[in-house]
């Protein structure tokens, strides 16, 4: 193995771990997942630069966290829990921890966030939180311990349990997608495909042409094992799709950008299931 297929493999092995994090610093999975593309690609443009760092997984996630960052100031929507010096912290259970929504990680100010997620979701030291969040291990300890008891305290309010609003073209566009899906009619499909469509395989590849995504339905077509069902993720419509019996939770999900009547791409979470991980997912009826 070459060091250059050694260290896109430690990079890739990172992957669920970045996602981890990504997703809850910016409250998204999408999200999350396209500050983990874009920190990869920032990585192995200047990978030079992680010659002679002991702490790979440190300088990868410092890059992230900047990233995320920049996204959340680009957005500027990111809104701050008030906490007070009285409050007394306390760590949740670790799997309280991680069925957190990503929505209530945003809902903490960002260095909070960023404490609470390295140490308490990934294992990081309090000292490895504070050379990635750049600030002193004082700081990053307040704010782990302020982070963990407002996460509580969240975690105690009623849940905001609601259906997605989506547009009812679009709507119906992926109800009937899911239909020719769970009825192998491929044909169908591709016939609804744009010329330049794209085809995202997350964590894996990326094709365009309507020709050359020809082997992605042939997978499918080939893959009993599957189960399809129309719903949504973070509110948008997707495709779901549930190992056979194991219909409680989807294995991973699907979505499909459309211009006008035609499919301009499809991104499908095959090879990233950590995406799904905290993320709000319904199941609905066809359309």
């Amino acid at each position: 193995m070459t060091p250059r297929d050694n260290f896109e493999d430690r990079l890739t092995a990172l992957r669920p771990r970045l996602h981890r994090y990504c997703a809850r610093m910016t409250g998204s999975a999408f999200d999350g997942e396209d500050v983990v593309q874009d920190t990869l690609v920032k990585v192995l443009r200047t990978r030079s630069d992680s010659a002679g760092i002991d702490d790979l997984e440190g300088w990868v996630f410092r890059i992230a966290h900047n990233a995320s960052l920049d996204l959340l100031r680009r957005r500027s929507r990111s809104s701050i829990v008030p906490l007070t010096d009285e409050l007394e912290a306390a760590p949740m259970p670790d799997g309280d921890i991680i069925a957190v929504s990503f929505e209530t990680f945003l809902r903490l100010p960002e260095l909070q966030r960023c404490a609470v997620i390295l140490k308490d979701v990934l294992g990081h030291s309090v000292v490895e939180v504070a050379s990635i969040a750049g600030c002193t291990p004082a700081a990053a300890k307040s704010a782990l311990q302020r982070g963990r008891t407002a996460l509580r305290q969240l975690a105690d309010m009623p849940a905001d349990t609601r259906l997605p609003l989506m547009p009812d073209a679009a709507r119906q566009q992926m109800a009937r997608f899911t239909k020719l899906f769970r009825a192998g009619d491929f044909d169908a499909i591709r016939a609804m495909l744009a010329a330049d469509v794209k085809l995202d395989l997350v964590n894996r590849l990326q094709w365009q042409g309507r020709d050359r995504i020809a082997p992605y339905f042939t997978r499918y077509a080939g893959e009993p094992k599957w189960r399809f069902a129309f719903g949504a993720v973070e509110g948008r419509p997707a495709m779901l799709v549930f190992d056979r019996g194991a219909m409680e939770r989807p294995a991973h999900f699907v979505l499909v950008d459309w211009r006008e009547d035609k499919i301009a791409a499809i991104r499908d979470f095959l090879f990233a299931p950590y995406a799904l991980e905290s993320a709000d997912w319904v199941r609905l009826e066809d359309a």
